[in-house]
């Protein structure tokens, strides 16, 4: 009976190690995770930030490029000036140099007859971001070299360069070396801009992330449009399951549709948007129409057979299923599995 205690006190604490772990959250401004992955990106942001190097983040549309650049703003000595955000794909290609680096007056026809500050000199002192660099023309990009290596700028129009004192953060979902091999993107300003290199994992990657931002959103909207909805177990499990090709923008369209869109207090599986519902949430092999509760426990219960099987111990289980240790106790006792207890 004593040395049952003992691996029984021992579980216990162990569990308790796996449970903070897993909760370990990180949050600053709208950035907030508990993914490793993600945390390190962070702790190489906060580590980068005070110095003015170049950064360039990679990542899919929807990741946050953005809130990071952001993040990397507020955690410098530049804090209190501008953060200057320009999307390069938004901007048509016969505005975006008058609109980057302003005009003089009468540089062309309609202009402003007082000339114009461009975006470039409006972040002076601040941070400059250009989101989307890959859909810079090749005319711009060699103004934007000159930018980089100089700080230095001439507007449309103009006769003298420019000074300005900024901090350049680039980021973009393409593939910019094919694009330098397709003769699209500049080699030499691909490598100034790319002096620190940062990457941004897919949500996909961090599925820990998804209950976690699921239940930021939901309090994010309900706080918006006056509701106090809540989603119900089976609901959160159909979320987590998404891969989300739009990654954490697409969660939070979803959310707010959620929101917007629910006819009662608290969500269920039927009140889900349908191209969710029925997406990749089965494994069960299915003869009929059965409820979806009971596919998604024999999915459940499926999971936790295979992982069982392969890793034999419900720490192993826990990491790769990407949940607590105790969460895995608790359903492995719910399927009533049969499982050896000095393994755990």
């Amino acid at each position: 009976m004593k040395s049952k205690l003992n691996r029984v006190n021992l579980r216990n604490q162990r569990a308790q190690h796996e449970n903070s772990h897993a909760k370990r959250t990180v949050s600053f401004n709208n950035f907030i995770t508990n993914s490793d992955k993600m945390i390190k990106v962070l702790e190489l942001a906060e580590k980068v930030a005070p110095m003015d190097s170049s950064i360039f983040i990679h990542g899919e549309t929807g990741v946050g490029k953005g809130v990071l650049a952001r993040v990397i703003h507020d955690l410098s000595s530049r804090k209190d000036k501008k953060f200057i955000q320009v999307n390069c794909g938004a901007i048509p290609s016969a505005l975006i140099e008058s609109e980057l680096f302003g005009y003089e007056s009468g540089a062309f026809t309609g202009a402003n007859k007082h000339g114009k500050q461009g975006l470039v000199e409006s972040a002076d002192g601040g941070t400059l971001f250009l989101d989307e660099i890959g859909e810079m023309p090749l005319d711009i990009q060699v103004k934007i070299l000159h930018l980089v290596q100089d700080r230095t700028f001439m507007k449309v129009g103009g006769t003298k360069e420019k000074k300005v004192n900024i901090r350049i953060i680039s980021a973009t979902n393409k593939d910019l070396k094919q694009m330098i091999k397709n003769n699209q993107f500049r080699e030499d300003l691909y490598y100034r801009l790319h002096v620190v290199p940062m990457e941004i994992p897919q949500l996909r990657e961090r599925k820990e992330d998804i209950l976690l931002l699921t239940d930021y959103f939901l309090k994010k909207f309900n706080e918006k449009y006056g509701q106090s909805i809540t989603i119900d177990d089976h609901s959160k499990l159909i979320l987590q399951l998404q891969d989300y090709p739009g990654n954490v923008r697409e969660l939070e369209n979803v959310m707010e549709q959620i929101v917007v869109t629910a006819r009662k207090p608290i969500v269920t599986i039927e009140d889900l948007p349908s191209d969710l519902t029925y997406k990749d949430t089965a494994l069960v092999n299915l003869t009929g129409i059965i409820p979806l509760k009971k596919a998604l426990e024999e999915t459940e219960k499926q999971l936790l057979s295979q992982a069982l099987s392969t890793y034999k111990s419900t720490r192993k289980m826990a990491k790769a299923l990407e949940v607590s240790q105790t969460t895995i106790m608790r359903k492995l006792g719910k399927y009533q599995f049969i499982y050896d207890e000095d393994k755990i």
